[in-house]
């Protein structure tokens, strides 16, 4: 495979993507340069390099007696994006592009909610699974693609229904590999969305093997170990170049991409103008 950016490119561009996204709070201390290390499976050399880039951004700098510290002041400001009708942002992508972050990024831009497929269905999807059997990783099997899957996402569409119903805009987030290759479910649902006075807006993250796979690698999830243990089968099978059949916006988290939060405010700028 082609390493699309250097490690210490990789990482900082993640640390970055978690400080806009408000996993990593203004004043918040680092970890040790070694702890980093160990944390992204990298060498101390390769984090020393990425706090140098993070350094120049201004986005962390050094305190006597505290180290590194997030460096992000605006984190404080509230701010919430008013429509005369509510608004839907699905935000799809592969395992590892951060999409979560994105969605994290959009809500905090915005101040709308943020819907995120595992977070609001892990728990019960880990029992299903232990009740029919299976692991309650398993994310490849038969029984989980069949039985589980479209359970997961017919209960994240309700909850985006909940509160669209409510008048609330939503940013919806979760794969959805199938759901954007198939045209007639997103026409389905954007007429769902009209007839409730809704418009919806497609957004998918793009980004390259190398940055998904140190960040699958970092987050250490037990639903991951699949994907890991078989990185280039897996990686190989992906379409790297898909993109959704219908109007939408693409963001590039890769080393040719723009900072994340850059890119969410251009996108809710062409979006609000389009609206």
């Amino acid at each position: 495979m082609s390493r699309g950016e250097s490690l210490h490119q990789q990482v900082a561009r993640n640390i970055r993507n978690q400080i806009a996204a408000g996993l990593l709070r203004h004043g918040q201390p680092l970890p040790s340069t070694r702890d980093l290390a160990q944390q992204w499976d990298v060498s101390v050399f390769t984090i020393n390099e990425a706090m140098k880039l993070l350094a120049g951004e201004n986005v962390i700098v050094s305190r006597p007696r505290v180290g590194r510290v997030v460096n992000a002041p605006d984190q404080a400001a509230r701010v919430e994006v008013r429509t005369e009708s509510p608004r839907v942002l699905l935000v799809g992508g592969y395992a590892g592009s951060g999409k979560t972050e994105l969605g994290r990024v959009l809500a905090r831009e915005t101040g709308w909610p943020m819907l995120d497929k595992d977070t609001l269905t892990r728990p019960v999807v880990e029992a299903a699974l232990e009740v029919l059997g299976l692991s309650p990783h398993d994310r490849e099997s038969e029984g989980y693609l069949s039985r589980i899957r479209p359970r997961e996402y017919e209960a994240l569409i309700n909850a985006m229904t909940e509160n669209v119903q409510c008048g609330n805009s939503a940013i919806v987030t979760a794969p959805f590999i199938r759901e954007f290759k198939d045209a007639a479910w997103l026409d389905r649902l954007e007429a769902s969305c009209i007839d409730m006075g809704a418009k919806v807006s497609v957004v998918w993250v793009y980004c390259d093997a190398d940055t998904m796979h140190t960040y699958i690698r970092h987050r250490g999830a037990a639903r991951d170990a699949f994907k890991l243990d078989n990185w280039e089968s897996y990686v190989a099978s992906l379409d790297t170049e898909f993109r959704p059949p219908v109007p939408h916006f693409t963001v590039n988290n890769s080393a040719s991409g723009a900072p994340l939060q850059t890119q969410a405010r251009e996108l809710v700028s062409r979006m609000l103008a389009e609206g």
